[in-house]
């Protein structure tokens, strides 16, 4: 597992031991970052379910500024500190110890808000749905922000409405990658 392109490019990453952790393939990884290319324009990230930390630190390579990265394993938050210690840009990342939910209930009261999400929770445990309708609700999200969401085929995704609007879909093996466009509503009319 590696950074592939940006300023980190080629930088070797650990994984987590076991299979607590499900770490996103290279081939995966470069797809996801060729979607979100023309997205990747500086400002902050949030990768809610980090497991390695590898999107969250391809993401500052390839031109955001910070990241936030949040996990509730012990394992993968020990991994997560190593990978980002590599890049020698600590400053450039936040790591919360916690499930999705309480922290971003902490984000929200800290009137944090992103430019970039990165999704890509445990199949078996996706609230895809939940997590977005609460990111929304709270006031996560910046106008415009971008949510890549990495799922198997058969998770429960959120419908595009007025303020999210489906820009890509694609099928990578039993992988699905799904970029969304969030808008504030009236922010176009």
């Amino acid at each position: 597992m590696r950074v592939i392109a940006g300023q980190f490019g080629g930088l070797r990453l650990e994984a987590v031991k076991g299979r607590a952790t499900r770490p996103t393939t290279d081939k995966v990884k470069e797809a996801i970052f060729s979607m979100l290319m023309p997205y990747l324009t500086g400002g902050r990230v949030l990768d809610l379910y980090a497991g390695t930390g590898g999107l969250a630190i391809e993401a500052i390579s390839r031109g955001m500024d910070e990241a936030v990265l949040v996990d509730k394993q012990a394992a993968a938050l020990a991994v997560i500190e190593k990978n980002i210690e590599k890049t020698h840009s600590a400053d450039s990342f936040t790591v919360i110890r916690g499930a999705a939910s309480a922290a971003l209930s902490r984000l929200a009261n800290q009137n944090t808000t992103f430019d970039l999400v990165l999704l890509d929770p445990p199949y078996a445990k996706e609230k895809l749905k939940a997590d977005i309708d609460k990111m929304i609700s709270t006031g996560l999200l910046n106008d415009g922000a971008v949510v890549m969401i990495e799922s198997d085929q058969v998770a429960d995704l959120p419908e595009a409405d007025e303020r999210l609007t489906l820009l890509k879909q694609k099928d990578y093996g039993i992988t699905r990658v799904s970029l969304y466009r969030y808008e504030l509503e009236g922010a176009f009319e």
